[in-house]
Formats: C-alpha cells, structure tokens, sequence
C-alpha cells in the first residue's frame, strides 16, 4: 500500500476509534467512576482533533492545488509551486491539453506514450531509436517534431520532443523548450516564464 493510503488508513481507524469510544463511554452510564469517563472522554477528543488535523492536509491538497497564471501582453507564465516541491504546468500540444512537471534536469521536452497518443502520435509506430538515462535505468526514446505548443498566449511551433517508452507517471517539461522562453525565474515560491 502506498505511503500517503497507509497514513489516511490510519488517520480513519483512529477517528472511527475516537467515534465508538464516545458511544461505548455514553453508553456505561452512572456506574462508571465520573472522573475516569471525563478523562477517556477528553482523551478521545484530542484524539479525534490530532485525526482530524492529519487529515486536514489530504482535503486541502485537494481543494487548492494551485493554477498556473498567465499576463496578457507580455508573454508571461507563473506556475506557483506545489506541495511536493514541484512546478506543474498545463500546455497545449497540438490542440490537446497536457500536464507537465517542470524539469530543468531534463534535456528535452519527454512525452508518456499516454499523452503522445492523446495529442496524435501512435506510440506504437514511432522508431525508438534514442536512449536516456532516467532514475529508473536506460529507457528508449523516439524522437518527434510537435506542430504547435502553446503556453498562454506564447505559442511554437515545429518543437523537438521525445515519447518515453518506458514508465513515466508525468511528461516532463525540459530545457529543449525552456530555452525557449527569454527569462527563467524561480522566487517566492513561484516559477516564472518571460518572453
């Protein structure tokens, strides 16, 4: 089981825990020692609070992930930075939108064979004739020309990418088409492209 199921496991099997114990306690009436209920009681509203707490930041990963924005007129991107560290960004490639993990550590602009097929490419048929090295070991590559990727109102075309053909959760948005932009800046917790 993933990490982040196991910690909601256990953050549910507490506060279910903290709900029957409130039930049990009411139900014991006035032959348990007062003092004794008291205690278990505010016992399990702590327990039930620190639950609570834990689980906070599950709902609010959820409900605020946060939104690339764009400024008309001058070619501008900020991409505010996720809770796990990361930069992502929504391009449209060929007409279909497509989430990206920035990577200044990557070469080129790598495609998953799942968002190659969605913008129009047949993985299946393309030559994977290149090599990378990934976190993962050497995986192979196929190089691709993308007609059109469009980010605000800043768009290229004839952009060099590549499809991975091995696992990848997420395309990654590389220095290939980060050059691209003519200013690159990285504060106050935000990513931000400039024409």
């Amino acid at each position: 089981m993933p990490e982040f199921e196991t910690g909601r496991l256990i953050y549910l099997v507490v506060l279910l825990a903290m709900v029957a114990g409130w039930f049990f306690m009411q139900g014991r009436g006035e032959g348990f020692n007062k003092t004794l209920q008291q205690a278990a009681v505010w016992g399990m509203i702590f327990v039930g609070v620190a639950a609570g707490f834990g689980l906070w930041g599950d709902f609010s990963r959820n409900s605020s992930a946060p939104q690339q924005s764009y400024e008309a007129g001058i070619g501008s991107v900020t991409i505010p930075r996720a809770r796990d560290g990361h930069y992502y960004l929504t391009a449209m490639i060929n007409g279909s939108s497509v989430r990206f993990v920035v990577d200044t550590g990557a070469t080129d602009m790598v495609l998953t064979r799942e968002d190659a097929q969605r913008i129009g490419l047949a993985p299946d048929t393309l030559n994977y004739l290149g090599r990378a090295n990934t976190a993962n070991g050497e995986v192979r590559t196929a190089f691709v020309r993308l007609n059109e990727v469009q980010l605000g109102q800043v768009r290229d075309f004839d952009v060099p990418a590549v499809v991975n053909d091995g696992q990848m959760q997420q395309s990654l948005l590389g220095m290939g088409y980060l050059q691209r932009w003519g200013r690159i800046e990285i504060a106050n917790n935000q990513l931000v492209l400039t024409r």
